[in-house]
Parts: structure tokens; sequence; C-alpha cells
């Protein structure tokens, strides 16, 4: 078991920090310095009268239940005029190799790491809902196609038609398509990343196994990704990343088919992953347990400070 320490920084004044800092530049974000994983800065937007949450998030690039997750107290279907809301753009990186295409699914998130360029481009993903659920897989882009067609499989339209939905034998394409202006194939068979006729659903658990995107995002990742390149689907509800030599944890709600996950078992998931990190055997740090509890169970989906270098905590603490 790790020693329980502690640094003087509390959850809710990082929040406040973090809060404070400068808008990023969209979702394209440079890549931290070789040894770091936190890229971006959280903003905050002043909503509009007519506002949801919905709206905000496909005006930003977000998805519904991470801007749930970083505003929790304010209504998402009417925010109110006036009020802040916190755009949650600051990442610890997935873990694993910086290339291709990355997607984790408990954060409803795919990064795109393009060869050759010092940046990563980040987007919300709609992914599958319980019983149809999205595999973990290593997988290509195998395919890109514009203006798809979409013919349901025999499952998905018995599914439809158990609830009275008839749907047609083929959908040709256009506004009403459910794959969106874009498809592309995997070598998973069975699932595709394409966009949307949905405006609701984005950073949700939604579809029968399929990456959704919004529109314009799929079209961004069409230009962007070309065929071949690598996907790397993973399940991290819980990230660890270093940044100027401070230890920082990111929490989002695992995903579970079976019921929420026990207290016990969420916070052995969250040591066990954090044993993992490579910083732990690098570097010396005062980690902050109370932190990591708090936002375990709090599940903000922001990079949180946990840790420091233990000379810089020795220098704050001096007389």
């Amino acid at each position: 078991m790790l020693p329980r320490t502690f640094v003087v920084r509390p959850l809710l004044a990082t929040l406040a920090a973090l809060s404070l800092a400068a808008p990023a530049a969209a979702l394209t974000l440079p890549l931290p310095p070789p040894g770091e994983d936190v890229v971006g800065e959280v903003r905050v937007i002043t909503a509009k009268y007519e506002d949801t949450f919905a709206d905000i998030a496909s005006a930003n690039d977000m998805g519904y239940l991470e801007m749930v997750a970083a505003n929790p107290g304010i209504d998402p279907w009417l925010p109110g005029e006036g009020v802040e809301i916190t755009l949650p753009t600051r990442y610890i990186l997935p873990p694993g190799p910086r290339e291709g295409i990355v997607i984790n699914l408990a954060e409803y998130r795919l990064y795109y790491f393009p060869p050759g360029e010092n940046v990563v481009h980040t987007f919300p993903l709609g992914i599958g809902r319980e019983g149809w659920n999205s595999p973990i897989a290593n997988t290509t882009i195998t395919g890109k196609f514009p203006n798809p067609t979409w013919t349901p499989p025999k499952s998905i339209r018995e599914e439809h038609a158990a609830e009275g939905d008839i749907l047609p034998a083929v959908f040709p394409p256009g506004p009403d398509n459910p794959l969106g202006p874009f498809k592309f194939s995997l070598g998973t068979p069975g699932y595709l990343i394409h966009g949307s006729n949905k405006k609701f659903g984005i950073g949700m658990r939604v579809s029968h196994g399929c990456f959704r995107m919004l529109n314009h995002n799929v079209l961004e990742l069409a230009r962007l990704a070309p065929v071949g390149t690598k996907v790397r689907i993973i399940n991290e509800p819980y990230k660890f990343g270093i940044s100027q030599g401070s230890l920082y944890f990111e929490a989002h709600a695992p995903l579970s088919d079976t019921g929420e996950l026990s207290i016990v078992d969420r916070h052995a998931q969250v040591v066990n992953t954090l044993l993992k990190h490579q910083a732990l055997q690098e570097q010396t740090l005062q980690l902050d347990w109370d932190v990591v509890r708090e936002a375990a169970a709090a599940e903000y989906g922001m990079p949180v400070e946990i840790a420091q270098p233990r000379e810089l905590v020795a220098d704050a603490i001096q007389p």
C-alpha cells in the first residue's frame, strides 16, 4: 500500500484555478513536452437564456455527459441567462502510444495523433449502449465513404419493429440517414465511425456499438485520417499524467452493464491504475489521497493535481 501523504492544494481550489485559464484553440491541441501528459485548458463561458447543454456541447465540440459532469448542480436543459458554464477542455492523454486514433470508451472521446505533427485532435463520441457495447480492440481504418447508404441489419430492424417502428430496408444518402455525411469502416467487423442525423446523443451511450460523431467533426476527421490509420479502443475511466513535475488525476464514471460499481471496487481500480503509472517509479511524489478519493467520487472528468515532487512541497512549507 502506498503511504498516505498530502499536498496543500485542495480539489476545489485546483478546479477554480483551471477555470480561469485562457481558452484553448478549438480542440486541436499542441502536444506536451516529452515525459508530460496534459493538454489543453479548461474554459468558462456564459450561458444565454435559450442555451441547453446539448446546444453548448455541439457548438464547442463537447459531449453531453462530460458537460453534465463538469457542471454539477446546473440544470442541463435550462442553465439560465448569465450562468457560467465550464467546458472541460483540458485532458490527460490516454495511456499507451500516441499514434493513430485512440478511443477511450469511458471518456466518450476520440484522440487522433497525426504522424509527423506535434498536435492532437480530439472529438466527442456517442458509443454503444447497454447490451450493444462498443468493442475494446486494436484495429485499423479499412475504408472511407462519403454520403453513405445504410442497410439496417436484421437485429436492428427486429428491435425497432418490436417497438412499432418499421425501418426501411435501405436509407439513402441525405439528412435522414443515421450515418450522417461520412463513415469509416474498421477492421473489426460490424463497427463503424460515422456521423449522425440526430443532434442529441454525442457523448452518451446511444448506439448499437458504432461510434457516432458530430457531422462537422466526422468530416474533419475524414480530411485528416487516411485509410490504414491504426485505431486503438480502450476503456480507461481513470487516467494519470505528469505536467510540470506534478501528478494529475482525471476520473470518469466507469462503464458497467451490471449496475454501479461499489466504492471499494472503484478505489481498487484507481489504485491499480496509479501503480501502473511510470511516474511512480521515476519520481518521488507527495500524494494527497484525500484529493484522489474526492476526485474519484466526484467524476468531474478534468485533470486535478494530486501530487507534487517532494522538493516543491518542502520549499512550500519553509518558514
